[in-house]
């Protein structure tokens, strides 16, 4: 006897829930506006005002003259089922609503002035305009609710028309019930996949955004790392020289005391430490794979190879002239790497996507910062699809920014191309030798 209460109060638990699905569905008036055509903005609206009006002229006409039904009650059943086919645009379920009891009191009132023997028939339990309006407002439904709340719409249409032609019934009439399930079951499956084929266009435009976010963001994250390789020479560099300084200063110093001693230890072990964690930190930067013509050990390039380099670009078939201005100088050297790097990639850019330009290099050396610029002229051809993954421009970017500087970037004289970098530096010193040539 206890199994059989639990079966019923499992069954009655089952019930419930479904009636508290099929309320929180169905019993609402939520707004859901239609959203517009990506063509023609508003194109859909027009589409539906336009049938609403002539369907509940269309409603009018045949239950009055077809059906018997007075005016009093033929206007309330014509404009709502009209009414349902605007207000399914913002409020879908309300509408749906709306057009099933306009059939079902259009229904009962034709039913009640049905003639007997005059040899007049009407089309029962649906009018043909409206078994428009509701199929219209059918599709409108699907298209926007989810597809369990549709089916439900669908099995609630069917099952009133059942009722009312099966159960019910009436006398001499042309049955429109199951041309209606029919139609509606179409109309239905068809919003159901407009709406499934929409939504995962959707998904894919969205994942296609993330997917260019992702690499871009991969990308970024790969320029930043080797930059960090690039650079680990010469901070490396510098701790070294910092860490041999504080071990030979205590010679230098006769009869230096212990405080010096120790502290001058202490600088030489930090520099030490620091310089071990570099190393540390380079391990796991550094590539398995070096590119094409570098070797993993390779001393970074500064400005004094940037000769070779054109060269080579000219060598590549790339006409390439240079200009220094300014009182040439060492520059710190992370500015004369990042100086090189971003004019090796602008040549390099030149050569993939300006095929037959010329390009002018130009180093301006001022008191506080040294002006990188590569323009290049219009190519005189369509360049040759490029497997690059068209993220120069970001590399150098990083490479500027890092310095504190600043890199600009677009068109010049026409379909030509303008790179320009400004690289903070300190001020010359008066100690400093000054290379005697001005251009290159």
């Amino acid at each position: 006897m206890s199994n059989l209460n639990g079966v019923v109060d499992t069954g009655a638990e089952h019930i419930r829930r479904w009636l508290g699905v099929l309320r929180d569905d169905l019993l609402t008036a939520r707004v859901d506006p239609l959203p517009p055509s990506m063509w023609l903005r508003w194109l859909p609206h027009g589409v539906v005002w336009i049938v609403a009006i002539v369907v509940t002229i269309v409603e009018l006409v045949q239950l009055h003259e077809l059906g018997l039904v007075p005016y009093g009650i033929v206007v309330p059943v014509a404009l709502c089922h009209g009414g349902a086919m605007l207000l399914v645009l913002w409020r879908p379920v309300l509408g749906w609503w709306t057009s099933l009891a306009a059939m079902v009191v259009g229904a009962f009132a034709v039913r009640a002035e049905m003639v007997v023997g005059d040899g007049t028939s009407f089309t029962w339990p649906w009018s043909s305009a409206g078994l428009v309006g509701h199929v219209f407002v059918l599709l409108l439904l699907a298209l926007r609710v989810p597809t369990r709340v549709s089916v439900e719409a669908l099995a609630l249409t069917a099952l009133v028309t059942w009722v009312l032609q099966g159960w019910i019934g009436a006398r001499d009439y042309g049955s429109t019930g199951g041309l209606a399930v029919i139609l509606s079951a179409v109309v239905v499956v068809l919003g159901i996949a407009l709406r499934g084929r929409r939504e995962a266009r959707a998904e894919l435009e969205q994942q296609t955004t993330l997917t260019a976010e992702e690499r871009a963001r991969r990308t970024l994250l790969e320029e930043r790392s080797r930059i960090a390789r690039e650079l680990h020479d010469v901070v490396a560099h510098h701790m070294s020289v910092i860490s041999i300084q504080a071990q030979v200063a205590p010679h230098l110093v006769k009869d230096p005391p212990d405080e010096l001693r120790e502290n001058l230890a202490g600088i030489r072990q930090n520099a030490v430490e620091a310089l071990t964690e570099l190393r540390r930190v380079l391990d796991v930067l550094r590539s398995e794979h070096p590119g094409p013509g570098e070797r993993a050990d390779a001393p970074q390039p500064t400005l004094d190879r940037l000769e070779t380099l054109v060269e080579n670009t000219r060598a590549a078939g790339l006409t390439v002239t240079t200009e220094v201005t300014g009182d040439r100088r060492p520059l710190p050297p992370g500015v004369e790497l990042s100086a090189y790097r971003i004019v090796q990639e602008a040549l390099s850019n030149v050569l993939r996507h300006a095929p037959g330009a010329t390009a002018h290099v130009t180093l301006a050396y001022g008191p506080h910062a040294l002006r990188v610029q590569v323009v290049n002229t219009a190519p005189t051809r369509e360049a040759p699809p490029s497997a690059g993954a068209r993220h120069g421009l970001l590399g150098m970017r990083e490479r500027a920014v890092m310095l504190g500087g600043t890199l600009t970037a677009g068109p010049w004289s026409g379909r030509g191309f303008r790179i320009e970098a400004r690289l903070p530096v300190p001020a010359p010193s008066v100690t400093d030798n000054l290379p005697q040539d001005g251009t290159a």
